[in-house]
């Protein structure tokens, strides 16, 4: 079996050392969708959900999200985050969450990008549970990572 990065020579899982790694510039972008009723999606249109702009607060959320990785995430490493955009746009029969993270350091920010999307898409989930009970969480992935070296 080839090494595996997160498991130490016992078999026990740890995080790995990237400390030899050299500093990049990593950016990740993700994506993510719930579907709605059309009668929560109206609401949500017409910015009347009671529990305020679901957009707006999906949006920070995410970005929330994006942060609090490395606390959520065992083996996530801190970062130190340069950039997060989130995204949440209406669509047919739901709303469509986009993430992209960037940051300059050794280890990717893949793991930040789809915590945002899941926080995110759980937030609306939580604004808009009171009037719709069949929501559904789908489609979330990995739309690409990069690194590029620092000059």
């Amino acid at each position: 079996m080839a090494d595996l990065s997160h498991i130490d020579k016992y078999g026990k899982a740890k995080m790995v050392d990237v400390s030899r790694k050299g500093q990049q510039l990593r950016t990740a972008r993700a994506t993510g969708f719930i579907r709605l009723n059309n009668h929560t999606l109206n609401l949500v249109k017409e910015n009347n959900m009671r529990k305020g702009d679901v957009i707006a607060i999906t949006e920070f959320a995410g970005i929330t999200g994006a942060k609090k990785t490395s606390e959520l995430i065992p083996l996530c490493h801190p970062l130190a985050i340069t950039s997060i955009d989130v995204k949440a746009e209406i669509a047919d029969h739901g709303i469509r969450v986009y993430s992209e993270v960037r940051s300059i350091g050794p280890t990717g920010v893949e793991m930040e990008a789809l915590t945002a999307i899941q926080v995110a898409l759980l937030t609306v989930y939580d604004m808009c549970k009171a009037t719709d009970k069949e929501m559904v969480i789908e489609e979330v992935h990995l739309l690409g990572k990069t690194k590029e070296d620092i000059i």
